[in-house]
């Protein structure tokens, strides 16, 4: 992992978080409680702030950045898959980005949504709250179940404890 600072502004990150080797974090970037930021990762803070909730994941190979004006907001127990990009965006409580998705400027993704894997949800495009959303450009294509929306919290509960064994040691 490494922590840059920029324009005299550093990363931080809560004492129970997990950062991964590799990952790298740069100005004004946080990292909440119990959340897990994977290997080679890369949170950019370097226009606005970049904030990330408590027990949400940012999984291997994301990036997230931001525009002046637009900050990079993620909630409480949001899972941010794999090659992920999320620039000046807001992913709410519990919603789960798919791999390989982006999500643009000013773009919002509602309480326990989703968007699919290799979505591509365009600027200021707003998935209401237990919707998916898939496609390039994304659309909202049904209503999620409690079922899925259970999954999404157990996934992100998941990665708590996965990030709770690395921090004892095998990171």
């Amino acid at each position: 992992m490494e922590y840059l600072s920029f324009n005299g502004v550093s990363p931080t990150v809560h004492e129970s978080a997990f950062v991964a080797r590799g990952a790298v974090l740069i100005g004004d970037v946080t990292v909440g409680e119990q959340s897990s930021v994977w290997f080679n990762a890369v949170l950019r803070g370097d226009n606005e702030p970049i904030t990330i909730g408590a027990q949400s994941n940012v999984q291997d190979g994301c990036v997230l950045h931001t525009d002046p004006g637009f900050p990079t907001v993620v909630g409480n127990r949001v899972t941010t898959g794999h090659n992920v990009v999320l620039h000046s965006c807001r992913v709410d409580d519990t919603a789960t980005i798919g791999m390989g998705a982006t999500v643009l400027n000013g773009a919002v993704v509602g309480e326990g949504a989703m968007v699919a894997a290799n979505a591509l949800v365009l600027e200021g495009f707003e998935i209401p709250p237990g919707t998916l959303a898939a496609g390039v450009p994304a659309k909202v294509r049904r209503d999620l179940t409690e079922a899925d929306i259970d999954r999404f919290r157990q996934n992100a509960g998941g990665y708590v404890e996965r990030s709770r064994l690395y921090l004892k040691g095998a990171g």
